[in-house]
């Protein structure tokens, strides 16, 4: 009962907002029929996307292989007016993923705020779309514990989303950027539990062209939904330390320009360090992810990545070393097959292989 109430108290506001958009249209000279829904139509915006596939394992000797459906996105986002949008984005696999308006304060993008649910601003993967990033399993092992998107038991299953406040902006003609949020902390569609708010900020400098620098860092009190067996003295309602730290760079070159499809070619490398600290507990893990043109349309893919969940603990840590290639047969749209060998602590068990191929649309 609760998530339906919830669905529905978000489709009203969606709605109302979606409403006085048309009513804006009325009151511009009050245009005519055809002339108001050209322009609703032009204000609203549609996208949306799916990645579906088939995955092989062998973890500690058992052979498993299954077709799944990971994602079925669609957002809508509506011009209010040249300063003022609101978006609306649903995943028809899971939950409802983001809602929230944006408001440009200054004429120039100097300074933005946005208000609502959406992707907070921690790390420098966790803000990028599934459809733009190399790997099917999207999100490093780091970035999906310390961004919150999901392997963590303590913070619960959030996309790496959460409610809250933000504002951003770009400076000194787009060479630098920056985020500076306060958040729930308690994730996605979900009351928080305690009286404090996490502070996320980061630091993006672009000193050269397809060059980025990029630093953020989190300040935060959790509320436990679950229990962790490499962090067993937190309980489920304790509040926690819950503090993440981030350091990383990125450089793509020039778009390939011997592929017919003008997006998403350049050749790319993207490396990031990451650190936590949830309770007493240390984490810390990093990854680089390279992405290269070979011939029309076909890209190789290569990404090493670790992540040590408990550093005062042997056994916790895993490395994956990912190969695999990507083919965009139209636009946004690709195939992806890739082989992933894990190397695992002693805690999580003994290594394995890991083989995927993924479909995805997108429009």
């Amino acid at each position: 009962m609760r998530k339906k109430s919830f669905m529905l108290r978000t489709l009203a506001a969606g709605l109302a907002v979606f409403s006085s958009v048309a009513a804006m249209g009325q009151q511009q000279g009050n245009l005519s029929n055809d002339e108001w829904l050209k322009d609703l139509t032009s204000r609203i915006t549609l996208n949306g996307y799916a990645q579906g596939g088939w995955s092989y394992q062998d973890p500690n000797g058992t052979k498993t292989n299954s077709y799944n459906l990971k994602r079925t996105l669609l957002w809508a986002k509506a011009r209010i007016t040249d300063r003022w949008s609101f978006l609306f984005m649903h995943d028809f696999s899971s939950v409802v993923q983001e809602f929230y308006t944006d408001y440009r304060v200054t004429n120039d993008k100097a300074m933005s705020v946005r208000l609502g649910q959406f992707k907070h601003s921690y790390t420098m993967e966790n803000p990028l779309s599934p459809t733009a990033l190399e790997l099917i399993d999207v999100y490093s092992q780091a970035v999906l514990y310390l961004a919150g998107e999901g392997p963590d038991p303590l913070n619960g299953v959030n996309y790496g989303r959460d409610m809250g406040l933000m504002v951003y902006g770009d400076l000194l003609k787009d060479h630098l950027h920056y985020e500076l949020a306060l958040m729930s902390g308690q994730g996605i569609n979900r009351k928080d539990q305690n009286n404090q708010k996490d502070f996320i900020a980061k630091l993006e400098v672009k000193p050269l062209d397809g060059l980025r620098l990029v630093a953020s860092g989190y300040l935060g009190t959790g509320c436990a939904v679950g229990k962790a067996a490499w962090n067993p003295d937190i309980e489920v309602g304790e509040n926690y330390t819950r503090n993440r730290y981030s350091a990383g760079i990125e450089y793509k070159t020039r778009p390939y320009t011997g592929s017919k499809y003008k997006e998403a070619r350049p050749a790319s490398v993207r490396a990031e360090w990451l650190g936590g600290k949830d309770g007493e507990v240390g984490s810390r893990g990093g990854y680089a992810t390279f992405c290269i043109p070979v011939v029309d349309a076909l890209d190789v893919v290569a990404s090493g990545e670790t992540f040590d969940r408990n550093t005062s603990v042997d056994g916790w840590d895993q490395t994956n070393l990912t190969l695999g290639l990507q083919y965009w047969y139209y636009k946004k749209c690709r195939l992806q097959l890739q082989y992933t060998r894990c190397l695992c602590g002693d805690m999580l068990g003994k290594d394995y292989n890991w083989l995927q191929a993924q479909v995805q649309v997108a429009f």
